[in-house]
């Protein structure tokens, strides 16, 4: 069956622009690179095909002589994956992502707003293993308010196929006890991310040396 000849919510492109590349299979997302396949065989056919013949990660260091003579490749689908995995690989190279498992994880994350004269305000992404996925800067106040509503949190985390956050902020007076604001936001994230199934595994409030978890302090 040709790509085209698929309903909608199972061609690759459409696939992924309505759910994300988290969503899509390795031969499906490989089949976008791929574009068409050959007589007899879609495109997501032979992307399967390519990945078993190189074993998977292997495909990654594929030279384009091996590409290009690959049955339904040819010159240019080999230089567009080579090109692919080489940004790839430029683009990665010296960074890992960052691990979260404790308060002070998260205070050495934030060097840049620990001591901001400004209130920042700061949600991390994370994936089922606590591995960061993205980090914003959700809103910034004055000296000693800030204002953010939960869909300004979980609108990203969504996006991003989070399956937890960690939301942060510093107080630039140096004192790190939770205001009444800050215990009625925390109470409201929390409730949100129940009903969303997007766990806040803690809020943690920075200053230049030290930091207070409301997880540790029994405030979540």
């Amino acid at each position: 069956m040709r790509i085209k000849d698929l309903c909608s919510a199972e061609r690759p492109r459409e696939k992924l622009a309505r759910y994300g590349p988290g969503k899509l299979k390795d031969s499906e997302l490989l089949a976008i690179l791929l574009r068409t396949g050959k007589k007899g065989e879609n495109a997501i056919k032979v992307a399967s095909k390519l990945l078993r013949h190189f074993s998977g990660q292997g495909l990654a260091g594929a030279s384009f002589a091996q590409l290009k003579n690959f049955p339904g490749m040819g010159a240019v689908k080999a230089c567009e994956i080579v090109a692919c995995f080489e940004l790839g690989r430029r683009f990665l190279k010296g960074k890992k992502a960052a691990i979260f498992l404790k308060p002070e994880d998260v205070w050495n994350e934030l060097k840049d707003i620990r001591k901001s004269k400004k209130e920042h305000f700061a949600v991390l992404y994370l994936d089922s293993g606590n591995q960061e996925v993205k980090r914003d800067i959700i809103s910034i106040g004055t000296l000693n308010y800030n204002v953010v509503h939960p869909r300004e949190v979980f609108e990203p985390a969504i996006r991003n196929l989070a399956a937890s956050v960690i939301v942060a902020h510093n107080h630039p007076s140096g004192k790190l006890d939770p205001s009444s604001e800050d215990l009625a936001l925390n109470k409201r994230l929390v409730e949100a991310g129940k009903i969303l199934g997007i766990e806040v595994l803690d809020h943690i409030i920075v200053s230049s040396g030290e930091f207070l978890s409301f997880r540790e302090k029994g405030l979540m």
